[in-house]
């Protein structure tokens, strides 16, 4: 099956055939992660902590629920997900006094603590993140990773003293969002929303953006300035030098596991996952190739060969008593980086043969010092499947003379900045306006809708 020319069935086979996740839970977009499916998430969640424990963000855990009361107090808020929200209105057979929210995000669960924990200047930066499933009643057709009702979530939440610390902060997640991506190999825009699109009750909203092998963009980053909105609301202050109280100025950055089904859709080829080293459970897989009469020898060897490995890398030895096609296809399937065949004749020359699951290279390495060998290939391997997607994103990008040239992919084109014109685009093209590229990009031309002389740049695309 071509991911070209039917990328949703593709989608959910490579999921099923990877074993990493189960939709058949009896709760529409509530699913299961399989093992394989939560060990991937598990190393994307440890590079998140990794970055921001490096950065002084200290990780918290907040309840799952939050009264009403506190969830009304930020109308616009409120306003943005008050028809997302799963409900709890009674415990056992009570109906309860005030009813509870499961949270579709933590600003209404954190900041009431904030207003605790922040007394004075010397409490600031405060730096929380927490990763944690939210819920959100998504009506629309559930996508495993993509749209379901349960997410797992990356939040972090910040409080500063002044607009300019908070505008560092910005900053900050932005290089953290590089290094991430960079990881997993996922190339993006950052695009500030439309005012009309931006997160409820924020001051304005940036957004990663990446684009998939259906043409559609999928975002898998956001980043808040929210000024003191929130701290207004919740009376979150604190006494500067002095001795004035003023309301701390906030940001929140958010990524959740859409991130693994990018990683599915852009890297996945026909035969299942592939998945770059940095987040595979398993990096290289050992198969030994046996020969009759030898077998207990080449086991032997390869075990060795497994000892080698496993100081530099995340290896596994399939020793299984099946045929080494059937191997081939299952680690194929999981996306294991490199395979790494051990037969007689490698055994002969003091050699392995290792294939890249990215492009289907194989080469010949010396047993001596392999796991360096190895290792290298991983690296190059990690390089080469950014370089490979960004280009695919940069081949698909347009700049648009006029609308109706618009199609699948990215669309860049001229935005005079008001409403009116970019509401007219994204009802024209059937696309959502994704925005501004935060990073300044040459232009000299006119609004694509009125003509009007412009030098902003606005991106438009088809959306998950």
């Amino acid at each position: 099956m071509r991911k070209e020319e039917e990328f949703s069935e593709w989608y959910a086979d490579v999921i099923e055939r990877a074993a990493l996740s189960d939709k058949r839970y009896p709760i529409k977009g509530m699913n299961v992660w399989r093992p394989y499916g939560w060990a991937i998430m598990k190393l994307v969640d440890q590079a998140m902590r990794e970055e921001f424990d490096g950065t002084g963000h200290e990780e918290v855990n907040f309840p799952v629920l939050v009264p009403e009361s506190e969830f009304q107090k930020e109308a616009l808020h409120v306003k943005g997900f008050e028809g997302d929200v799963f409900w709890v209105t009674r415990g056992g057979f009570n109906e309860l006094d005030v009813k509870l929210v499961l949270r579709p995000t933590s600003e209404t669960a954190m900041y009431p603590m904030f207003k605790l924990w922040i007394r004075s200047h010397a409490d600031l930066p405060l730096k929380v993140y927490q990763i944690v499933p939210v819920f959100r009643y998504e009506t629309k057709m559930t996508r495993t990773f993509m749209r379901v009702r349960e997410i797992h979530f990356f939040e972090a939440h910040t409080a500063h003293a002044t607009f300019e610390d908070a505008e560092q902060q910005i900053r900050e997640d932005l290089q953290i969002n590089e290094r991430l991506m960079r990881l997993l190999c996922l190339p993006y825009l950052v695009n500030r929303r439309p005012d009309w699109d931006k997160f409820p009750g924020a001051h304005y909203s940036l957004a990663a953006d990446t684009l998939l092998p259906s043409g559609r963009a999928l975002q898998v980053g956001t980043f808040h300035q929210y000024k003191d909105n929130f701290a207004k609301v919740y009376d979150v202050t604190y006494e500067d030098a002095k001795g004035e109280h003023k309301y701390v100025h906030q940001t929140t950055d958010g990524m959740s596991e859409r991130i693994l089904g990018a990683i599915v859709s852009i890297h996945g080829d026909e035969k299942g996952l592939v998945l770059p080293p940095a987040v595979a459970p398993v990096q290289a897989v050992v198969v030994p190739i046996l020969e009759k009469g030898r077998q207990e020898e080449m086991l032997r060897e390869a075990q060795r060969l497994f000892f080698e490995l496993r100081e530099r890398m995340r290896v596994k030895l399939d020793d299984r008593d099946v045929r080494p096609g059937e191997k081939y296809y299952h680690w194929e399937a999981r996306g294991v980086p490199l395979r790494i065949e051990l037969g007689p004749r490698d055994l002969a020359k003091g050699a392995v043969t290792v294939v890249r699951r990215d492009n289907g290279e194989k080469r010949e390495l010396p047993r001596d010092g392999l796991p360096d060998r190895v290792r290298s290939v991983l690296e190059l391997m990690q390089v080469s499947m950014w370089e490979r997607a960004e280009a695919i994103l940069r081949e698909n990008t347009t700049t648009l003379a006029k609308v109706e040239d618009a199609k699948d992919g990215m669309n860049r084109f001229g935005w005079c900045g008001k409403e009116a014109c970019g509401k007219a685009v994204a009802e024209r093209t059937g696309m959502s306006l994704l925005g501004t590229p935060f990073y300044p990009e040459e232009f000299e031309g006119a609004c694509l809708v009125c003509g009007e002389p412009t030098r902003q740049v606005a991106y438009a695309a088809k959306v998950y």
